[in-house]
């Protein structure tokens, strides 16, 4: 057995941000690109990550990253990145800002279209630019990942790209940043952490390191995430928060499993990633609980659950309270044509490392549950 575990340098904690320049300069970037939105923009958030630069410091910014990455979004950055002749990146945002800085660092050294390298990841060199990441969210913990996903359009379901070289080179996980992150936005993110952690856990393959990773982050979210909701001024629940979105990100190199295929396959009307996964985990751990029973319960007794209470109706519970929709109806996602879209699930890379791989027609039963 081998347990592999590739990990960009991570500093954590509150006032992180204030490593920037200094990182900077052991990366040797003397001309940073930084990508956000506008929205960190207009709220503050980003000056506050940028804090430590000189005032006088003038770097090219982009903020056009939309709610969920797009090709168009990676382009453009691209190019204005190629333009003002940068030689590093620095990514300030959630999961899509982050994903796109990837694609960005990635097309400095690989040709259009991007497509062609999906599934290809034999293609992928290292002739890619420096990357630091600064999330504002506790979500996805793509600051630490290997992949990234992007949509070919907004109508679309996003295509996924991976390799060790898609790692950015540096994650400064400052939980001050999420703040002032809404509670909706707070409620969405905390449990795609929350589900990412769970999957990992259930996902195939014997990765003790990472098992215990997110075991821990498991327990951090579910005892965190509606303080973090209820009071975003709580700093400690925002800590456990970043920390255990953080821990979701590194069981990603483990693997996920069927709520992230659903999510990954629902994701062509523009609705929040976070959202889409919790809405289906509940229907998939009841669809797994007879075939992995042991390995659900060790969970369910780590986190805490009473001993008669199940996880699935307690992913549904910790939703309800914090606000989120029970499915995807309720969401506002119009449900068309499930056979196709089961066809989509059944295909995702997700179900690479899925405890137990649904069928077509599983597939669409559980999107049938969810609807």
């Amino acid at each position: 057995m081998s347990v592999l575990l590739n990990l960009p340098k991570i500093l954590f904690d509150f006032d992180a941000v204030i490593n920037l320049p200094s990182e900077l300069e052991i990366l040797n970037v003397k001309r940073p690109f930084f990508i956000t939105d506008r929205n960190l923009r207009e709220c503050g958030v980003f000056e506050k990550a940028v804090i430590a630069l000189p005032q006088e410091a003038k770097f090219p910014i982009f903020d056009e990253i939309p709610e969920n990455p797009t090709v168009e979004g990676v382009e453009k950055a691209y190019y204005l990145y190629a333009e003002k002749m940068c030689d590093g990146i620095v990514a300030v945002g959630g999961g899509s800002v982050i994903d796109s800085a990837k694609m960005v660092a990635f097309r400095s050294g690989h040709s259009a279209p991007i497509s062609q390298y999906e599934h290809h990841p034999e293609m992928i060199t290292d002739s890619i630019a420096p990357l630091i990441t600064i999330p504002t969210t506790a979500g996805t913990g793509s600051e630490v990942t290997f992949g990234a996903g992007v949509h070919p359009d907004p109508q679309k379901p996003s295509m996924n790209f991976g390799s060790p070289n898609l790692m950015p080179d540096i994650a400064i996980c400052d939980p001050e940043l999420t703040m002032t992150l809404p509670e909706s936005l707070t409620a969405s993110t905390g449990m795609d952490a929350f589900g990412q952690c769970i999957e990992a856990y259930l996902a195939r393959g014997n990765n003790p390191v990472i098992d215990a990773v997110v075991l821990d982050g498991a327990k951090r979210a579910y005892e965190n995430i509606q303080k973090a909701v209820r009071d975003g001024d709580d700093k400690e629940a925002r800590w456990n928060m970043m920390m255990a979105a953080l821990e979701g990100g590194i069981g990603i190199h483990k693997g996920l499993g069927s709520a992230h295929s659903i999510a990954n396959s629902l994701g062509d009307q523009g609705f929040n990633h976070g959202l889409l996964v919790t809405i289906a985990l509940p229907a998939v751990l009841r669809f797994l609980e007879n075939s992995i029973a042991e390995r659900i319960n060790s969970l369910r007794m780590h986190i805490g659950l009473e001993d008669k209470r199940d996880l699935a109706s307690m992913v549904e519970q910790l939703n309800k309270c914090i606000g989120i929709p029970g499915d995807l109806k309720d969401l506002g996602y119009q449900m068309k044509d499930i056979p196709d879209k089961a066809e989509l699930c059944h295909g995702s890379i997700f179900n690479m490392t899925a405890p137990i791989i649904p069928s077509n027609d599983q597939y669409r039963k559980l999107l049938e549950d969810i609807s």
